[in-house]
């Protein structure tokens, strides 16, 4: 690579937004990740023309648009599982007037014939072991896994995962606390986990079966937050006929709640694709399909304003590695403006975070429905649009 097409590339990465995801100063759209990447992956992007590479868990777009503006590629296939890191990628090629690539959802289209795949370590295996599954099914026998993190978010059980379906699997020498393993050589079928996803649990305990994708959170179980709630499905309003699993994961509160009300229609909203699809599919296994709308959304942007009596809510309170508040205070906003007057926010939140100010401030008079060192449940009461 020249020098001038490096000082391209170089520039393009540090004009990079994070918007329309949150953005502060803890928060950036570049890391040193993304750049190592780019640099261990240099030599295979400049002998492809871009239609055999992949990129899968790119932030904001510094994979992709950093590849097609370093090696002048067209036909790059790229999947997110945020939302709103898919919409900032689309808002960065805009701005930067970058094209040539095509966002995809997390299928075997995504890798089929695919010789190169850019991938930025999830942090979860399970959802490492569902990408790498996919690949070597579906990707080209000869193809190179550049896969990238943050070294101390990174096990050698990556290293364990990625075996199970590439035979050839080592490490590069870190650089700037980040570290890239490089993967190649698919198993043969009969070598490879025979793994179908999602995968499915059943919970005699709340007669519930969950099914989830690798990236989803709490995968097949029930975390204890979702439990908390759960203990008050019986007290959550019987009049209501709208309701919103805000943030829904696998779609376990939206499934309950849909099978105790029989005339409740259900949204599940989550920006998460995996999330999504698990969501899903957990309404169809527990008979609910019919009632259970699950979309994938920006916090309820497929729902217009007033338009629900219901919303329950679980807010996570990381954004990647970081703890940061803002995420839940955006889907409390979220939940003011799709209440109806009069409808309720019934929300679980982790005890230190002490969000009840905050209820009371976006949403309306809040009251607390149980309370313990992990976690309180609160309901709050829409009084104002």
């Amino acid at each position: 690579m020249d020098e001038a097409a490096r000082h391209d590339e170089t520039d393009l990465l540090t004009r990079l937004r994070r918007y329309p995801d949150l953005e502060a100063p803890n928060l950036h759209a570049v890391d040193a990740t993304d750049r190592l990447i780019l640099d261990e992956a240099s030599s295979a992007l400049g002998a492809t023309s871009g239609q055999d590479v992949v990129v899968i868990g790119d932030h904001h777009g510094a994979l992709t648009l950093g590849a097609i503006a370093r090696h002048g590629l067209s036909g790059v296939r790229t999947h997110q599982d945020r939302l709103l890191g898919e919409r900032a990628l689309h808002a960065n090629a805009e701005t930067l007037g970058v094209g040539g690539f095509r966002s995809l959802g997390l299928t075997p289209g995504l890798v089929s014939g695919a010789r190169l795949v850019l991938l930025q370590l999830p942090r979860s295996l399970d959802a490492l072991d569902e990408i790498a599954g996919l690949v070597a099914a579906h990707a080209e026998p000869d193809v190179l896994v550049v896969a990238g993190g943050r070294v101390k978010h990174m096990t050698t059980a990556m290293n364990d995962v990625l075996r199970l379906h590439l035979d050839d699997v080592h490490a590069r020498l870190a650089r700037q606390k980040s570290r890239v393993l490089v993967a190649s050589r698919p198993r043969p079928a009969d070598e490879r986990p025979a793994v179908t996803w999602p995968r499915r649990e059943y919970h005699p305990d709340l007669d519930v079966t969950v099914c989830a994708h690798g990236g989803t959170f709490a995968g097949t179980s029930v975390d204890i937050g979702t439990r908390a709630l759960l203990r008050h499905l019986d007290e959550m309003p019987h009049d209501a006929t709208t309701a919103l699993d805000l943030g829904c994961g696998t779609g376990v509160l939206a499934a309950l709640l849909a099978r105790a009300r029989a005339g409740l229609t259900v949204t599940a909203t989550d920006e998460s694709a995996a999330a999504v699809a698990s969501a899903r599919a957990t309404a169809a296994a527990n008979g609910v399909q019919g009632r259970v709308v699950v979309a994938r959304a920006d916090g309820a942007d497929v729902l217009p304003d007033a338009s629900v009596d219901l919303v329950l809510l679980n807010p996570p309170f990381h954004v990647g590695a970081a703890v940061h508040a803002g995420i839940a205070q955006s889907l409390f906003a979220e939940a003011a403006r799709v209440l109806r007057p009069g409808g309720q926010l019934w929300a679980v939140w982790n005890s230190h975070l002490r969000y009840r100010s905050a209820l009371e401030r976006v949403v309306g008079p809040t009251r607390q429905l149980g309370r313990d060192p992990k976690f309180t449940v609160t309901a709050s009461t829409r009084t104002r649009h």
